[in-house]
C-alpha cells in the first residue's frame, strides 16, 4: 500500500511539473505573438541563457584565468563609458597579480584628490588603495555623452541584475544554490544583439535586443565583436568569449569573497549535520533506562 501511495505521489509531481513547463511555454509563446502583435510584451522577451559558470553550486570557485581576461575586456572596452568606483586596484591581486603589478596597472590612471594647502582639488597617478575611476566627471557629463542615459556603474551589476525565475525553477534553484542570475543576464545581453523582427519598430539611437530587461532596445551600441581585444593566453577572441570572461569578471567584482562564503557555508553544514548527530545519540542515551 505504501508502494501505492508513493507511486501515485510521484506521478502526481511529475504530472504538475510538467503541466507548468507546459504553461510556461504557452506564456513564452504569448509573450512572442504580443509582441509581433505591436502590444507590450514582458520584458525581456526572451530569458536569459544559462551559462556554465566555474563558479556556479555550492563548491564553485572563481577561474583567475578568466577573472583576468574579463579585466583585460573591461578596461580596454568597457572602461570608456561605464565606472566601477567601488572596486579598488588592490583588490586586484585577488586575481592572481603580485604587488608590483597592481602598482604599475594603477599607475596606467589619474584621479582626483585634494583640496591642496591651497584648497585647490588636483589630479594625481593612482595608487593601488585607489578606486577604478570614473571616466566621466559626473551623472550630467555621462548623460550627455550617451544620447542623455548615463551608463550604470559596474561595482554591483552582477548582483543588482537579475530576472526572476518562476516557478518551479526557483525551487531548484533552492537545493542547486543558483545564484549566477547577474552573469546570465549580462552574457546574453552583450551576444544578444539582432535586426528587429519584422514589423517592430524601436527608437532611433536605440538597438534591439530582446534580452534586454527593460524594454525592446536600449540606447548602448554592440560594445564587443569578434577579435577587439587581444589574449595572451591562447583564449579565442570572440564575441562569446569576451561576454562570458567580463560576466565573470563582474561577478568577482560584485562578489569577491564568494569562495569565503561558500567555504565557509559548507563548514556550517557539516557542523550542523554532527551537531544533530550527537543530539540524537544524547537522546538515546538520556531517555534509553527510562519507562515509555
Amino acid at each position: 500500500m505504501r508502494k501505492l501511495v508513493t507511486s501515485l505521489l510521484s506521478l502526481a509531481f511529475v504530472a504538475g511539473l510538467g503541466f507548468t513547463a507546459a504553461l510556461a511555454q504557452d506564456d513564452h509563446a504569448a509573450e512572442g505573438d504580443a509582441h509581433a502583435e505591436g502590444a507590450t510584451p514582458h520584458y525581456p522577451i526572451n530569458k536569459p541563457r544559462e551559462v556554465d559558470w566555474s563558479f556556479a553550486g555550492p563548491f564553485g570557485h572563481y577561474d583567475k584565468g578568466q577573472l583576468q581576461r574579463g579585466l583585460k575586456v573591461y578596461t580596454e572596452v568597457c572602461a570608456a563609458c561605464h565606472s566601477m568606483s567601488l572596486v579598488s586596484f588592490r583588490t586586484l591581486e585577488d586575481l592572481g597579480y603580485s604587488e608590483e603589478q597592481v602598482k604599475a596597472f594603477a599607475a596606467n590612471y589619474q584621479v582626483t584628490d585634494g583640496p591642496n594647502d591651497d584648497g585647490d582639488m588636483f589630479e594625481r597617478t593612482a595608487v593601488p588603495s585607489d578606486y577604478f575611476p570614473s571616466p566621466f566627471p559626473n551623472a550630467q557629463a555621462a548623460a550627455a555623452s550617451n544620447n542623455g542615459a548615463a551608463p550604470p556603474d559596474f561595482s554591483l551589476i552582477a548582483k543588482a541584475r537579475g530576472v526572476t525565475r518562476g516557478f518551479p525553477q526557483f525551487v531548484f534553484d533552492m537545493f542547486t544554490q543558483y545564484q549566477e542570475g547577474g552573469p546570465d543576464y549580462i552574457y546574453s545581453l552583450l551576444t544578444g544583439y539582432q535586426e528587429p523582427p519584422e514589423g517592430v519598430e524601436v527608437p532611433e539611437g536605440t538597438y534591439y535586443n530582446p534580452y534586454f530587461i527593460a524594454s525592446a532596445s536600449l540606447a548602448m551600441a554592440p560594445p564587443l565583436s569578434d577579435g577587439q581585444v587581444t589574449y595572451d593566453d591562447g583564449s579565442p577572441e570572440t564575441l562569446d568569449q569576451y561576454s562570458k570572461d567580463v560576466s565573470a569578471f563582474l561577478m568577482w567584482a560584485a562578489e569577491p569573497h564568494l569562495e569565503d562564503r561558500k567555504r565557509t557555508g559548507f563548514m556550517v553544514m557539516v557542523f550542523l549535520l554532527i551537531f544533530t548527530g550527537l543530539i540524537y545519540l544524547t537522546k538515546k542515551s538520556v531517555y534509553a533506562s527510562k519507562e515509555h
